[in-house]
């Protein structure tokens, strides 16, 4: 069975299994009939199909007359920030994120250096259906190296009004590096040079070979927390292959929790400007306590950066992201982008003079048990719609599945787009208690299945 995946944000699977050539040049032409004419921006991570990948996607987009500016190893923000910074038709970040080895993607962005709008994907589906045409050897398009996009991405971060460089270069920060051998060692070293930080690298060469699970979980970074602990560094700083998650280790060895990588941001920039902020259905209540702490609002989107930054726009929100890492500050750009996220990190440090674990003790406190069912033959959509009406008389929100609030504790319940699942989280005050809530719901679906 074939592994491709698509959704808003582009198309995924198994190289070789899913993800093949023919796969590759249908979509990617039929982005370009999306894009209609002008330059593409084209970026991708540094796992080794990555090459490959390029080259087919490069190729089809020249044979249907589009202009290439290939910036190669670079994170997925960096396409985003170039697209815009050079006023590009599109961008196409060849990358599978925190997948596997064997993965790879295409992340297709639109000419504000965003993922397509729902709208917008349909219009590219379309083309899916045309016959391809190709341009005569007059008219096909021309290509371009650009290899400044990273500095370029760096020096806008260094620019922010919130960021003081000589102030964080005073901290003289000792951190634990670990990029798991992604595009993050070509752009994190040059932005930790240019703030003064000392800095250990641990899976930081350019084999392009994950050498664990790339997703940044704490399962899967016991040797980094280890690492941390051993080199008595300030902190460590993991990111995932395509740096648009930013996962955060204490001084003293321990997970600082993604949830709060996001919660931590927006009480940085709160406290320098008061706004309107705005995360996906399934990030922490501690964003909520955090801004109500100086008198702003947290609005909510279904899971997903393209529907966190449509809430950010529609709301004007100054900051935002998802609990899994993502910070997106507009001042920038609207994307997720590790680097951004740790620039804002070192500059909260240096302000406030303390180390990292007691900001985390700082921040209000919550625990996120997660879950998943197999539905086998029932209808995902009933199920959510019976428990609806179960608990109509409470604070409830359908915009993305079904999440429903209590004083104590939340939950949202979210179908899988691509398996027959529904997915569980559930944040309370304490562990026992979301663990025991997530069994809870679970028994509720499965007696409704």
């Amino acid at each position: 069975m074939s592994t491709l995946m698509v959704s808003i944000s582009g198309i995924r699977g198994i190289v070789g299994d899913g993800l093949t050539p023919e796969v590759i040049v249908k979509y990617t032409s039929a982005y370009a009939d999306f894009v209609e004419h002008g330059k593409v921006i084209v970026g991708r991570d540094a796992r080794i199909s990555g090459e490959m990948v390029n080259k087919i996607v490069t190729g089809t987009l020249l044979a249907k007359g589009l202009d290439v500016v290939d910036i190669g190893i670079v994170p997925t923000p960096t396409v985003q920030f170039t697209v815009k910074m050079l006023e590009a038709q599109g961008g196409i970040a060849i990358t599978a994120s925190h997948n596997p080895n064997e993965w790879n993607a295409l992340k297709l962005l639109n000419s504000t250096g965003q993922f397509m709008s729902p709208e917008e994907h349909e219009t590219m589906k379309a083309f899916l259906n045309q016959e391809s045409y190709y341009e005569s050897w007059q008219k096909i398009g021309k290509y371009s190296e650009y290899y400044q996009a990273i500095d370029n991405h760096i020096d806008a971060i260094l620019n922010l009004q919130v960021v003081d460089v000589e102030k964080i270069k005073s901290r003289r920060f000792k951190v634990l590096l670990d990029c798991v051998n992604g595009a993050g060692v070509y752009s994190v070293p040059k932005l930790l040079d240019k703030l003064g930080v000392e800095y250990i690298q641990m899976n930081c060469d350019k084999s392009g070979i994950f050498p664990r699970l790339p997703e940044p979980l704490p399962e899967n970074l016991i040797e980094t927390m280890n690492a941390v602990k051993a080199n008595n560094v300030d902190l460590g700083i993991v990111v995932d292959p395509d740096v648009d998650r930013l996962v955060l280790i204490t001084d003293k060895g321990e997970p600082f929790g993604e949830e709060n990588t996001i919660s931590q941001v927006v009480q940085f920039i709160l406290s320098k400007t008061k706004g309107n902020v705005a995360v996906n259905l399934s990030t922490t209540r501690a964003v909520d306590d955090v801004a109500k702490e100086f008198g702003c609002k947290v609005f909510r989107s279904p899971v997903g950066e393209a529907n966190v930054v449509k809430k950010m726009k529609e709301i004007d929100a100054i900051i935002g992201g998802e609990g899994s890492g993502g910070v997106i500050y507009p001042a920038l750009h609207y994307g997720r982008d590790a680097l951004v996220g740790i620039a804002l990190t070192l500059q909260h440090l240096t302000e406030k003079g303390i180390s990292l674990s007691q900001l985390k003790e700082q921040l209000p406190n919550y625990f996120i048990a997660k879950k998943k069912i197999e539905l086998a033959d029932a209808n995902p959509d009933e199920v959510l719609n019976q428990l609806l009406y179960r608990y109509k008389d409470c604070k409830t929100n359908t915009d993305d599945g079904l999440r429903i609030d209590f004083n104590d504790h939340w939950v949202h319940l979210r179908k899988s787009n691509t398996e027959p699942i529904i997915r569980i989280i559930v944040e309370a005050n304490n562990k026992s208690l979301a663990d025991s809530l997530a069994e809870k719901y679970m028994k509720e679906i499965q007696e409704l299945v």
